[in-house]
């Protein structure tokens, strides 16, 4: 019997960093902005959150958030709303906390602007939507090997238990390293931030909070993945999604 997927109608962009990483070019420029393969990284996200069937999508905003705001005015698909953060920058967590009014009360996505991926057989968006159990879940994680992980040069985040469909992720310890990174994308639900930390703070924290209730599932991606950080991974990644370097499914 197939899997029903039940899609998820909300998501959010994070796209509110400074990128400082990327410098020279986020001194005139958001990072999301920054045009990888013809198109800026915020519209590759966005491109995929629509493709997946998502109507309406935050954006959290920034650094030159004027600018971000205009780039984005004549996109109608999906529906678009902000999240104004040029008051304080508010981090991961503290982001999506800001923005949980505009999301609704249901399960939703929520990408990094800077993670771009090529799917597998069937797309990433659609296989997180497929293994989503509410009843056991609070957030569900997209998990890319370190060794599949394109511009990503860190230790890992997580090892996974058991390996199947929808493991359970347990964070490295300080010191060692692990097999899988964090691929930026996700599902999470709106309990997850109940009690959250006041202002800005890091997803993280509601991850291992969720990771101890055993509520923190995650599943390993099956395409290519790239990390936009700096400008020379840029290159790569354009590289790495060129039509003439991989096969068509």
């Amino acid at each position: 019997m197939t899997l029903e997927k039940k899609i998820p109608t909300c998501g959010m962009v994070l796209a509110a960093g400074l990128g400082r990483r990327m410098g020279p070019l986020t001194d005139v420029l958001p990072k999301p902005m920054v045009r990888v393969a013809g198109r800026a990284l915020i519209d590759h996200a966005l491109d995929r959150l629509a493709e997946a069937g998502v109507g309406c999508c935050v954006v959290n905003l920034h650094h030159w958030a004027p600018l971000l705001r205009e780039h984005l005015a004549e996109r109608t698909r999906p529906r678009l709303v902000f999240s104004d953060e040029t008051a304080q920058l508010l981090e991961t967590g503290g982001g999506v906390a800001k923005a949980l009014p505009l999301l609704g009360e249901e399960p939703f996505f929520v990408a990094n602007a800077d993670a771009l991926w090529r799917d597998g057989p069937e797309p990433a968006l659609h296989r997180l939507a497929a293994v989503w159990d509410e009843g056991t879940m609070d957030a569900l994680l997209l998990l890319v090997a370190v060794g599949a992980a394109h511009g990503y040069d860190g230790e890992g985040d997580f090892h996974l238990a058991p390996a199947g469909p929808a493991g359970r992720p347990e964070r490295r310890a300080a010191g060692t390293t692990a097999p899988y990174v964090f691929g930026g994308v996700q599902i999470l639900h709106p309990r997850l931030f109940a009690g959250a930390p006041a202002g800005a703070f890091s997803l993280n924290v509601l991850y291992d909070r969720a990771g101890r209730a055993g509520r923190l599932k995650a599943l390993v991606h099956d395409g290519a993945w790239f990390h936009v950080g700096t400008p020379a991974h840029v290159a790569l990644a354009e590289s790495g999604l060129s039509p003439t370097n991989h096969c068509s499914h």
